[in-house]
């Protein structure tokens, strides 16, 4: 940390204290060359994450619109919220190891119907007919198909 009297780079941390709001640290310094002591805050940098949407307009990543989606498409399925909060988490959590501050919403409804196709068969068709806008009922047969298909090669 540089000294804000004389910035030299060589201090050492003389006392530390969480904020009242408890979200970041107090850090009070000593600058080893001329003994003044400053006084520096570290916290945590909070990951935005922008979703661009199909229409190319971007809005703030919402993990509640996601659980909303999963939760409709798991109505009256033997799948409990603890099993669809999982995979929210477990799509947030992949999603903020990307590093990457802007992702399509393609990413993350193919990430989703990845994790109901494990899950259960009718919250992934579900999920997916919405997701997918099936405009006909070849489109959605084709879908049921493809699902049948993989379950045989398994």
């Amino acid at each position: 940390m540089k000294c804000p009297f004389c910035n030299s780079v060589d201090s050492k941390v003389v006392d530390s204290r969480h904020t009242d709001e408890n979200n970041a640290i107090r850090r009070r310094r000593e600058c080893e060359v001329c003994k003044r002591r400053f006084t520096t805050y570290e916290k945590i940098e909070e990951i935005i994450l922008i979703v661009e949407k199909k229409d190319k307009t971007r809005e703030y990543f919402d993990r509640e619109k996601v659980l909303r989606g999963i939760v409709q498409s798991c109505q009256k399925r033997p799948v409990s919220f603890e099993q669809m909060e999982e995979i929210v988490n477990d799509v947030e959590r992949s999603l903020f190891h990307s590093m990457k501050r802007e992702v399509k919403s393609e990413l993350i409804g193919e990430m989703v119907m990845n994790h109901l196709k494990d899950l259960d068969d009718v919250a992934y068709v579900r999920f997916a007919s919405v997701y997918r806008e099936f405009k006909d009922l070849n489109s959605f047969q084709k879908e049921l198909e493809h699902i049948l298909q993989e379950k045989e090669n398994k």
